[in-house]
């Protein structure tokens, strides 16, 4: 049976061998660069070469900790870059760490909160590296943390976001020939609604063997369109729609919301957990989107989970084209959820040309499997993390 977090540290807490000294002795940081295999479109912006941040982390038994801040093309989802993100762990969190006990991740996220305000993509990541580190100390996976594993994989579905529907069409179909992903979330938002309902219409004729359809607007459309569009949304069976209005428009949300049979799922709107309930309380949708960048850490993120579901709201693993290991990281947490109604988006590993990890995570039968190993099961691949260090 898996101890729980109190028994795993009361264990540990035992120890009097010097590898017992989870003291955290250094934090370090690196932009990295990998190459996607295709643009990626929201409605705001486009790339086609993901950054994010690496974080390590080395206690003082020798152990390394790794994690992964991520972004969306610059400060365009949230208000972070991962020039603001490295700036902020090395002058700010860093600071306030070094000499902490790893054991101790309540005071380590109190600290982060008092040194500063939001920034979850940069606490996220700290918070993931010194788990990391302490876990692989404990010689357990990183899920134990969490109550332990109820599943070893995770369904995953893939987004489509190239805007060129004949390559998306191929896209799809070798996904689903490779039995890799059957259920697909298009990008809209960034064409008129016309030209994204002629894309959606085109998908699902020439894709019959397609399961769920899934639709982010990335708040890229009005009130207006929404009411006027989600008839044929409704046609082409469309099973969830992700955060179509502008963050702050939780009446907006709410109304069209009780006029849709196809749920809504919140996103951009909520980040904490007060407005994880409002937006629940409110009816602004009945499937709320998990993502670390959004709660500024696991710990958070698992406790946003419980939010969300007492607020009557299912949930649906969300990413940032996070790698195998801001992905790993997420499916810890998603792993000990007693309920992942709409599985997860964590594709991310897959859009790189190359990773910067040794084994990067596994997909099969359609699901991403839960990685093996103490921490969060992967180990660096130096000569990558040197080739795709971003050199300013």
């Amino acid at each position: 049976m898996t101890q729980s977090a109190a028994d795993l540290m009361q264990d540990f807490a035992t120890r009097t061998d010097p590898a017992s000294d989870t003291t955290i002795r250094e934090i370090t940081t690196m932009i990295m660069a990998l190459p996607s295999i295709r643009q990626h479109r929201l409605s705001n912006t486009a790339f086609s070469t993901r950054e994010f941040v690496l974080v390590r982390v080395r206690l003082e038994n020798g152990i390394e900790g790794i994690g992964e801040a991520a972004v969306l093309g610059g400060p365009r989802w949230a208000e972070e870059s991962v020039e603001s993100i490295k700036a902020v762990i090395d002058r700010y969190l860093s600071p306030v760490l070094i000499g902490c006990p790893a054991t101790n991740w309540t005071d380590t996220a109190t600290k982060m909160k008092r040194a500063a305000f939001r920034n979850n993509a940069a606490k996220g990541a700290v918070e993931t590296a010194v788990l990391d580190a302490l876990t692989r100390t404990l010689d357990v996976p990183l899920v134990n943390l969490f109550g332990g594993s109820s599943r070893d994989r995770v369904p995953v579905l893939w987004a489509l976001a190239s805007g060129d529907v004949e390559q998306e069409i191929a896209e799809a179909r070798d996904k689903l020939a490779r039995r890799e992903h059957k259920d697909f979330k298009v990008k809209l938002g960034f064409a008129t609604p016309k030209e994204d309902l002629f894309r959606l219409t085109r998908l699902r004729e020439a894709l019959p063997e397609m399961g769920r359809l899934i639709v982010d607007v990335n708040q890229g459309w009005s009130e207006a369109d929404c009411l006027r569009f989600l008839p044929a949304l409704e046609e082409l069976d469309v099973s969830l729609i992700e955060q179509p209005l502008p963050y702050d428009d939780f009446e907006g949300m709410a109304r069209v919301a009780s006029k849709s049979s196809i749920p809504l799922m919140v996103d951009e709107a909520a980040f904490t957990h007060r407005e994880i309930a409002r937006a629940g309380n409110m009816g602004c949708g009945s499937v709320y989107s998990l993502k670390m960048v959004k709660s500024g850490g696991l710990m958070a993120m698992s406790q946003a989970a419980k939010v969300a579901e007492s607020s009557g709201m299912e949930l649906y693993g969300g990413c940032l084209l996070e790698g195998s290991i801001g992905a790993a990281a997420h499916l810890a947490v998603f792993a000990a959820l007693p309920q992942l109604t709409w599985g997860c988006e964590h594709f991310g590993p897959k859009m790189h040309r190359r990773e910067i990890v040794r084994d990067p995570l596994q997909f099969e039968d359609f699901h991403l499997l839960l990685p093996d190993g103490p921490g969060l099961g992967m180990q660096l691949d130096e000569d990558a993390v040197r080739e795709f260090a971003r050199v300013d």
